[in-house]
C-alpha cells in the first residue's frame, strides 16, 4: 500500500513565505524574488512600489501594471500596499516540471514614465508530491539456476519534487533469498536493483512476494511502495544481449506519424523457444508513451504521434528484451528532436498609449511590443523593424519587448490617424514574418486658431431693411477638433454716431451671421466699419480678427424736394413777371430741385405737365429753366399758371409738382390792374390783405406821378422864364423849337424806377421793393447823363432824346412770412 499523502500546514506555509517571499535584490535593472508554491491567493510576493521608488497609492496614476507573455496570469498589484502578490494557488511542478529552479519572469510596465522593469520570481519547492511508481504491482520472473548476486532491475519512482523534496531512497522488505541495491547514475538518477542472495528452488517456493518502497526527503516525509512477484521458472541459460549499449537518433520535427526511427536488435544463444526474444519500453515517462511505438517482435521503433521541438526536445527512455525464460537485457535510447523554421514570430501588443498628444516630445513611448518566436537558433532569432516613411522607430528593450517611439513632432492637422505595421520576420530558411498593424490616433492641442478665407470682407444692405433681417454670413475654420474647433463669434465694441455699434449690428456667436437690429437710412449712415473675431474654445483660447465693411445701399425713398420757386406756407402761389416784348426763349424763371438719394434716384428731370397757353412756356429737360417758346402776343392772357413736374430716375420713381404763376405785362399799373384775380380769395382775411395790398401800391402810385408832374410843371416854368428872357434881350429874332417831354419819356421813366413786386395771399407781411435805378436801356442813361444831387437836374431831355425807351420787367422773388 502507498505511504498516505500529506499537505504541508497553513501555519509553515506562511512562515516559509514570509522568510523567502521578502527576499529581493536589484542587479542590473532587475528585480528578483521567491515565493513559496501553493500559497494562497492574495500572498506577499514582494514590494514593488517600494523597489520603483512609487508612492502606493499612486500607482494608478502612474499606470503601473503587469505584462506577461502567454501564462495565465500569475500575480496581481495590490492597490492599496503597492506590493507584488499571488493571483491564485501556484504549482511549481506545472510550470517547470523538475527543472532545479524554477523562475517566472514577469514584466512591470510604468507607463507614465514609459519604462519597462523585468522581475524574476523564483518559486519554491514544498514538498507536495509523493514518490510515485508507474505500476503498483510488479511481476518479476527468475530461473531457479539463477547464482546467487544475479541482479535484476526494478522500477524506478518519479517524485515531481526537486531537491530534498525529491526521491532519496528506496526500501525492500525483509527476505531471505532477495536483497536491495540502488545505483546512482550520470543524471544522478537513483536506479534500484533486486539482488539474489541465496539459490532459489522452484519445487521448494515458486513465488516470492516482495514490497518495494520509495521515500523522499521532505518534511514531513513521503513515500509509495509497489508491490513485486518473484516467479522461479525453470533452467534457461543465456539472457538477450543488445547490439549496442545506447541508440542515438535525430529526428526533425515535422515527421509524419509512422515515421520509422530506427530497430533496435537484441540476440539470444538459446536455441528454439528459449531463444525467442521480445521488445518493449521498460523506462518511459507517462507523457512520451503515446508518442512513440515498439514492435514487439522486430523491435522497430517509429513516431506515433507528430513532434514539436516546442514542447520537447530531447526523449530518453530504455528498451528491455526479454526471452522466455525471463532472462532480460537492456538498452537505452536517446531521441533528439531537430527544431525547423515552423513557427511564425509573434507580436503582442502588450501596452498602447493611444491617442497620443500632437505636441508630444520626439521619443515618447507609443506602445510596448512582445516579440517571440517558438523556434531556436537562428529560426527563434527575430528582427523587428517598421514599413513605411512614418514619424516612429522601434528600440528594443529587456526580455525580448520592443519599444515604439516618435522620431520626430507630430501634426493632427496633417494626419490624425497612422495605421502603423509593424514587422517581426526570424532569421530562419525560408524566413517567416508576421506584421501587426496598430491604429495610433494622434489627440488634438490648441495650436491653430481660427482663420477665415479672406483678409477682409464687404457686405451690402438696402436701406428701409427690417429690423432683424440677416445681413452678413462669415465663417471661420479652425482646423483643430473637439472643443479647439468650436468657433465663437463676436464684433469689437465701438461707436458710431455717438451710439454703440451693438445697438445696430448683432452677430450669433455659434453660426456667424450678422444682422441688423435697426432700420437703416442710406441718407444718415452710408457705411459702417466692423471688426469681427473668431474665438474657438481652446484652453487657452486662440481668436483671429477680420475687417467687414457693410455699405448701406441706396433705395428710392425720397421724392424730389423744390428749393425754387418755394411754395408758401399759407397755399398761396408765386408770381413770375414775363414781358410781352420777351423774345422765344427768354428765361422767365428756373425751378430748382435736390432729391437726398444717390445715384439714378436723384438724377432729376423736369416736366411741363400743365400750362393756360399750351405752347406759350417750355420747361428745360435737366436744367429746370422755364423759358418762352414763342413771342408773346397781346391776346395771351395776363396770368399764366404752368404745373411743372420734378421726377427722379429711380424705381418706382418719384416725383414732386409745383405751380408757377408768370403775369404778362410791361408795366406795373398794367400788372396792379389785374392783381385781384391772380389769385382767389380764401377768406376774408385774405380780401383784407389784399386790399391792403392794392391801396398801398395805388398810394405809392399817386404820389410818384404827382412828384413827377410837380417836377415837370417846374421845369416848365423854368423854361417859360428862359423864353421870356431871351426875348427882351434878343426881340424875336429867333424862336427855338419846343421840345416836351411825351408819354414815351414818362413811361421810360416810370420802367426805369419799375416796381418789383411780389405778393402772395395768405401772407401777414408784404413787400415792396424799389431796386437800384436799371439805367440799362431806359430813357435817362446813367453812362450819357449823369446824376448829381436829384433825380431830376438840369440836364435837358434833349441830350437823350435819341435813346429808345424799352420796359423790363425784372422776376419777383416770392416773399416768405
Amino acid at each position: 500500500m502507498a505511504a498516505p499523502q500529506s499537505r504541508p500546514r497553513r501555519g509553515e506555509l506562511i512562515l516559509l513565505c514570509a522568510l523567502l517571499g521578502t527576499l529581493w535584490e536589484i542587479g542590473r535593472g532587475q528585480i528578483r524574488y521567491s515565493v513559496p508554491e501553493e500559497t494562497d491567493k492574495g500572498s506577499f510576493v514582494g514590494n514593488v512600489s517600494k523597489d520603483l521608488g512609487l508612492d502606493p497609492r499612486e500607482l494608478a496614476k502612474h499606470g503601473v501594471r503587469i505584462i506577461s507573455r502567454g501564462r495565465t496570469q500569475l500575480f496581481a498589484l495590490n492597490p492599496r500596499s503597492g506590493s507584488l502578490v499571488t493571483a491564485g494557488r501556484i504549482d511549481r511542478e506545472e510550470l517547470c516540471a523538475q527543472s532545479p529552479r524554477c523562475l517566472i519572469n514577469i514584466n512591470i510596465l510604468v507607463e507614465d514614465k514609459g519604462k519597462l522593469f523585468g522581475i524574476e520570481i523564483e518559486i519554491i519547492d514544498i514538498n507536495d508530491n509523493n514518490p510515485k511508481f508507474q505500476i503498483e504491482d510488479l511481476e518479476v520472473k527468475i530461473n531457479e539456476i539463477a547464482v546467487p548476486g544475479a541482479r535484476y532491475p526494478l522500477p524506478e519512482a518519479v517524485d515531481p519534487d526537486v531537491g530534498v523534496n525529491s526521491l532519496q531512497s528506496y526500501q525492500l522488505n525483509p527476505n531471505h533469498h532477495f536483497s536491495l541495491d540502488v545505483q546512482t547514475g550520470d543524471n544522478g538518477v537513483i536506479n534500484p536493483e533486486l539482488v539474489l542472495e541465496r539459490a532459489l528452488d522452484r519445487e521448494e517456493e515458486a513465488l516470492h512476494h516482495l514490497v518495494l518502497t520509495a521515500s523522499d526527503g521532505g518534511e514531513p516525509r513521503r513515500s509509495s511502495t509497489v508491490r513485486i512477484h518473484v516467479t522461479v521458472l525453470d533452467t534457461n541459460d543465456n539472457a538477450p544481449v543488445f547490439a549496442q549499449p545506447i541508440y542515438r537518433v535525430k529526428v526533425l520535427e515535422n515527421m509524419p506519424p509512422g515515421t520509422r526511427l530506427l530497430t533496435v536488435t537484441a540476440s539470444d544463444p538459446d536455441e528454439g523457444i528459449n531463444g525467442k526474444v521480445a521488445y518493449k519500453f521498460r523506462k518511459i515517462n507517462e507523457k512520451q508513451t503515446p508518442l512513440f511505438q515498439l514492435n514487439e517482435n522486430t523491435g522497430e521503433i517509429s513516431i506515433a504521434k507528430s513532434l514539436d521541438y516546442e514542447e520537447c526536445s530531447f526523449y530518453e527512455m530504455e528498451i528491455q528484451a526479454e526471452d522466455v525464460g525471463a532472462l532480460l537485457g537492456r538498452t537505452k535510447l536517446f531521441i533528439s528532436v531537430e527544431d525547423i523554421n515552423d513557427n511564425r514570430p509573434e507580436v503582442i501588443i502588450t501596452s498602447l498609449f493611444s491617442p497620443v498628444l500632437e505636441n508630444s516630445l520626439p521619443g515618447t513611448v507609443i506602445a510596448f511590443l512582445s516579440v517571440h518566436d517558438q523556434d531556436s537558433g537562428k529560426n527563434g532569432q527575430v528582427v523587428c523593424y517598421t514599413r513605411d516613411n512614418l514619424p516612429f522607430k522601434l528600440e528594443e528593450s529587456i526580455d525580448n519587448y520592443y519599444r515604439l517611439v516618435t522620431r520626430k513632432y507630430l501634426d493632427r492637422e496633417n494626419v490624425s490617424i497612422y495605421n502603423i505595421t509593424v514587422m517581426a520576420s526570424d532569421l530562419g530558411t525560408p524566413p517567416l514574418s508576421t506584421e501587426t498593424h496598430i491604429a495610433l490616433h494622434v489627440a488634438d492641442i490648441n495650436d491653430n486658431p481660427p482663420t477665415f478665407s479672406r483678409a477682409s470682407y464687404s457686405a451690402y444692405i438696402l436701406e428701409n431693411n427690417l429690423r432683424g433681417a440677416s445681413i452678413f454670413s462669415l465663417t471661420a475654420h479652425d482646423p483643430d477638433s473637439q472643443e479647439n474647433a468650436q468657433v465663437t463669434y463676436s464684433v469689437t465694441e465701438d461707436t458710431l454716431q455717438g451710439a454703440p455699434l451693438s445697438s445696430y449690428i448683432s452677430i450669433n456667436s455659434d453660426t456667424g451671421v450678422l444682422y441688423a437690429l435697426q432700420s437703416f437710412d442710406y441718407e444718415q449712415i452710408r457705411d459702417l466699419q466692423l471688426l469681427v473675431t473668431a474665438s474657438d474654445s481652446g484652453d487657452p483660447p486662440l481668436s483671429s480678427n477680420v475687417s467687414l465693411s457693410l455699405f448701406v445701399l441706396d433705395q428710392n425713398d425720397n421724392a424730389p424736394e423744390i428749393l425754387y420757386p418755394a411754395l408758401p406756407t399759407d397755399g398761396s402761389t408765386g408770381v413770375e413777371l414775363a414781358p410781352r416784348s420777351a423774345e422765344p426763349g427768354y428765361l422767365v424763371t428756373k425751378v430748382v430741385a435736390v432729391d437726398k438719394d444717390s445715384g439714378q434716384n436723384a438724377w432729376l428731370s423736369y416736366l411741363l405737365l400743365k400750362a393756360s397757353e399750351p405752347g406759350l412756356f417750355e420747361v428745360g429737360l435737366h436744367t429746370g429753366e422755364v423759358r418762352t417758346a414763342r413771342a408773346l402776343l397781346d391776346k395771351d392772357a395776363l396770368k399764366q399758371n404752368l404745373v411743372v413736374a420734378v421726377q427722379d430716375h429711380g424705381q418706382p420713381p418719384l416725383s414732386a409738382t409745383v405751380t408757377l404763376t408768370v403775369a404778362v405785362a410791361d408795366s406795373i399799373p398794367e400788372v396792379l390792374a389785374d392783381l385781384g384775380s391772380l389769385e382767389p380769395s380764401n377768406g376774408p382775411y385774405n380780401s383784407d390783405l389784399m386790399l391792403y395790398l392794392v391801396v398801398a401800391v395805388a398810394a405809392v402810385s399817386c404820389i410818384f406821378v404827382a412828384f413827377v408832374l410837380v417836377l415837370l410843371a417846374l421845369r416848365l416854368r423854368r423854361w417859360l422864364k428862359s423864353r421870356r428872357l431871351q426875348a427882351s434881350e434878343g426881340g424875336l429874332a429867333s424862336v427855338p423849337t419846343s421840345h416836351y417831354v411825351g408819354m414815351d419819356g414818362v413811361q421810360a421813366f416810370l420802367q426805369t424806377y419799375s416796381h418789383e413786386v411780389s405778393l402772395t395771399s395768405d401772407s401777414r407781411k408784404s413787400h415792396l421793393i424799389f431796386p437800384e435805378p436799371n439805367y440799362a436801356d431806359t430813357l435817362i442813361s446813367q453812362e450819357s447823363c449823369e446824376k448829381n444831387d436829384s433825380l431830376l437836374t438840369s440836364v435837358g431831355f434833349h441830350e437823350c432824346k435819341d435813346k429808345v425807351p424799352t420796359i423790363q420787367v425784372s422776376p419777383a422773388l416770392p416773399l416768405f412770412p
